[in-house]
């Protein structure tokens, strides 16, 4: 498929010309499914968000003003078709699990948690930590492409997104000990 610039494919996504959507969908797909899939449990559930996520992209494409990354803008939406999907199905609400390695946390907290919850413990977390854990855990964005954009090297993401779990889960302790 030939490649088209961005602003060519938003703007003809801005007339609702399916050409164009169709264009957009192609060129965009592979990220956000890739960023989908690290909460997905299947790809057929990923598919589901990732094309409702695209319906969001398209009906909210004329919101879009040029400012910042397209790409940017995008995986914001798709990942609220994230959390849609798993607070219409409370049982999957655990989808935020940190790794396995990480050491476990009762999951009750976690079926408790909405995506708010989460992004106010973000919050709370220094600066720079909770910047590459957003870019990486919400956003979907790789330790290299974080480290292109913050000019960090690879290493220092990689410490910052483990320093943010590690406070993450304390956070997450203190407040099933106090009742928070």
């Amino acid at each position: 498929m030939k490649q088209h610039p961005e602003k060519d494919i938003i703007e003809g996504c801005q007339r609702n010309e399916r050409y164009w959507q169709e264009v957009l969908y192609r060129r965009y797909f592979p990220t956000m499914m890739r960023m989908v899939m690290r909460y997905a449990n299947d790809q057929d559930t990923g598919m589901l968000i990732v094309n409702t996520g695209m319906l969001k992209v398209y009906q909210k494409i004329n919101t879009y003003a040029f400012k910042g990354s397209f790409e940017g803008w995008m995986r914001r939406l798709v990942f609220h078709s994230v959390s849609d999907y798993y607070r219409k199905e409370k049982k999957h609400l655990h989808f935020m699990v940190f790794e396995e390695r990480d050491q476990a946390t009762p999951i009750d907290a976690l079926n408790n948690l909405y995506e708010e919850d989460i992004l106010a413990l973000v919050k709370e977390l220094p600066p720079s930590s909770a910047n590459v854990f957003r870019l990486y855990a919400i956003e979907g964005y790789s330790h290299v492409e974080i480290a292109k954009m913050l000019g960090i090297s690879d290493g220092t993401s990689k410490w910052h997104l483990s320093n943010a779990r590690k406070k993450l889960q304390e956070l997450l302790k203190e407040r099933m000990r106090y009742g928070g």
